[in-house]
């Protein structure tokens, strides 16, 4: 073999050692990024030694098929917008669970005492009147509490009531109507007389209560993006956890949840379900996910906004992206110091109206 034979068989070598040490490198480059070997041991041990139990996503109970057929505008951020004129906000005394701020109330008077097992009983079979929830509960005869019925106590008188609005929309008449037959079908069960309020009345307090909370209605979102490499599942799973965040319900979906059991998520974050549910989810390539707040469900005091703000930094530090809104605008600091300010005016509305973001009625007519 002649020297320029040899010279061009290891010039070859070379420039084919360089191609297969460029694709594998470009290759290690684009691939999903990866959680760290040793975190996942960690996480593992963790999840054996706490159970399966933990890690429960708290939500609401809120029907998914309601919401799709809404046609409720969007919700406008406008924190000094007043109340509408023309209508009265009630003032009675809360009593029990059902309130006149949110609810329509009809009391039912009794001639002696009912049993919670017959209430029980004379329950409809769907508490909802349409798309609104239907309440019942108890004057309790040892302890003079309004309460739902429980067996074995005994109850002086009843009330039964529907809530004025919610997320799909004002109480209108037919499902006033529809409020009027169950309350009634259930007076007639326990043998009680019922009150029904004027029902023109009523759906005019709705339709002003949906008004106010259309307009104060805040649900925030902000989108995280991969600069460079994509990442995998685990890989986001693994930075959202060093946060807070634990597995929700859905696949594809996080939660950063509040120190009380039962009460909603501070925060959410999302990203592709089909990703999660792959086959082999290391192998998914995930080039965005979603942090979201839901205002008017959480406590003022969880400061969900500046947490908010603070995870979705971190997470675009850690994993080398950028945080935009939907369009795919960058959220630069000036932008989330007014989004800030407007959510505390925003606060300070609702507190003023006694429906306080994270209060149980806040809750109930913002689902």
């Amino acid at each position: 073999m002649s020297s320029l034979t040899l010279a061009l068989t290891i010039l070859g070598g070379l420039v084919l050692a360089a191609v297969v040490a460029y694709n594998t490198l470009m290759s290690r480059r684009n691939a999903p990024r990866q959680p760290d070997a040793v975190d996942v041991a960690l996480a593992d041990a963790e999840r054996a030694l706490s159970g399966a139990a933990d890690g429960v996503e708290p939500m609401l109970h809120v029907d998914p098929n309601q919401l799709a057929g809404s046609d409720r505008h969007e919700p406008l951020f406008d924190p000094d917008l007043p109340a509408p004129s023309g209508v009265p906000v009630p003032t009675g005394e809360r009593r029990g669970g059902l309130d006149p701020l949110i609810d329509v109330i009809a009391p039912i008077s009794l001639e002696g005492l009912a049993s919670g097992d017959a209430a029980i009983a004379a329950m409809p079979p769907t508490r909802r009147a349409g798309s609104k929830p239907v309440a019942i509960e108890g004057l309790n005869e040892h302890n003079g509490q309004w309460e739902p019925p429980v067996p074995g106590q005994r109850y002086s008188a009843f009330q039964v009531g529907v809530q004025l609005a919610n997320r799909t929309g004002a109480l209108n008449e037919i499902e006033y109507s529809e409020f009027v037959v169950k309350a009634q079908a259930f007076a007639d069960a326990v043998n009680g007389a019922p009150e029904f309020p004027e029902m023109l009345d009523e759906v005019a307090r709705a339709r002003e209560l949906d008004q106010f909370a259309s307009a104060h209605d805040a649900q925030l979102g902000f989108v995280l993006r991969a600069l460079h490499a994509a990442w995998s599942p685990g890989y986001v799973q693994q930075n959202a956890a060093r946060l807070g965040f634990v597995a929700g319900i859905i696949p594809g979906r996080m939660v950063l949840p509040t120190g009380e059991v039962g009460l909603p998520p501070i925060l959410g974050l999302a990203f592709d379900t089909q990703a999660a549910l792959a086959d082999d989810p290391a192998q998914s390539a995930i080039r965005e996910l979603s942090l979201s707040l839901d205002v008017p469900q959480v406590d003022r005091g969880e400061e969900p906004f500046r947490r908010m703000r603070e995870a979705a930094a971190t997470l675009a530090r850690e994993m080398d992206g950028v945080v935009t809104d939907s369009d795919g605008q960058l959220l630069r600091d000036e932008t989330m110091d007014v989004i800030g300010a407007d959510l505390e005016q925003l606060y300070d509305t609702l507190d003023a109206r006694d429906l306080a973001a994270g209060s149980p009625l806040a809750r109930r007519l913002f689902s």
